[in-house]
């Protein structure tokens, strides 16, 4: 039942958290998507063809979407509700969580390198096969990528239920390789909304929505634990102080 879990370097701890009564709200939000055929939480639904489901069974292919069961300081149940990494070019959509970090700023470091990026690519493209210029572009183009990457990853921050703020290098060090999408599924999204809300967390629950991924492990309408790659290294801090809190309100 405990499909969201981690191990806490901090305190050597397992952390974890079950699918209870999640899960059925996550039914009740799949069932809605495929009614809907939009992710727009809001009346106006039919004006946001951006936030179609349409692309989802396109060759974009599906992705992962997120429900959180969460418990205000007054008692009240409150739900939480995260799609993994951008949808549709957009790292934001009233209704769903937002990303490990401000959007604004990450535009801001991220745009001008990406079209440095794509510059050199078509001037790779360009470039005589196995000419010395096309092997310098290919060069510069992998050094203008690892330093985006590594300015990307510091913007991330990541707080959990004992009000501590850490980043990537912080929890994982400067020299473990962090794959591509690190931080950007459904679970750290909505741990770290959560936290940064004053929210308790009781239950999580993540299914798939699309086309099947290439690799078929991820198939439309099925259940998932949160994964082991981009996920579970930062569940255990994420989660790290949840579970006293969480107890007050499950037993």
């Amino acid at each position: 039942d405990h499909n969201c879990f981690g191990y806490c370097t901090r305190c050597r701890t397992n952390h974890s958290l079950g699918l209870g009564n999640a899960r059925n709200k996550a039914l009740e939000l799949f069932k809605e998507l495929e009614k809907s055929k939009t992710i727009a939480r809001s009346d106006n639904k039919l004006h946001e063809p951006l936030l179609s489901t349409d692309q989802l069974f396109s060759e974009a292919r599906g992705k992962m979407f997120g429900v959180l069961e969460c418990v205000t300081p007054d008692n009240c149940t409150r739900w939480l509700y995260s799609f993994s990494g951008q949808y549709n070019g957009s790292w934001l959509a009233d209704g769903w969580v937002p990303p490990l970090f401000d959007v604004d700023v990450f535009r801001r470091i991220n745009d001008p390198v990406e079209r440095q990026i794509k510059a050199i690519s078509r001037e790779i493209g360009q470039a005589p096969t196995m000419s010395s210029s096309r092997l310098n572009f290919h060069k510069n183009r992998k050094k203008l990528s690892q330093k985006l990457m590594q300015e990307i990853h510091a913007l991330y921050k990541l707080h959990n239920f004992r009000d501590e703020t850490i980043t990537f290098t912080d929890l994982l060090g400067s020299t473990m390789s962090k794959p591509t999408g690190l931080g950007d599924c459904c679970a750290p999204k909505l741990l770290n909304y959560a936290a940064l809300s004053g929210l308790t967390p009781l239950s999580l629950a993540e299914f798939y929505f699309g086309r099947n991924n290439r690799s078929q492990s991820r198939n439309h309408g099925q259940f998932y634990p949160a994964c082991s790659e981009k996920c579970r290294p930062l569940l255990g801090f994420l989660l790290c102080g949840a579970d006293k809190k969480t107890k007050r309100h499950v037993c």
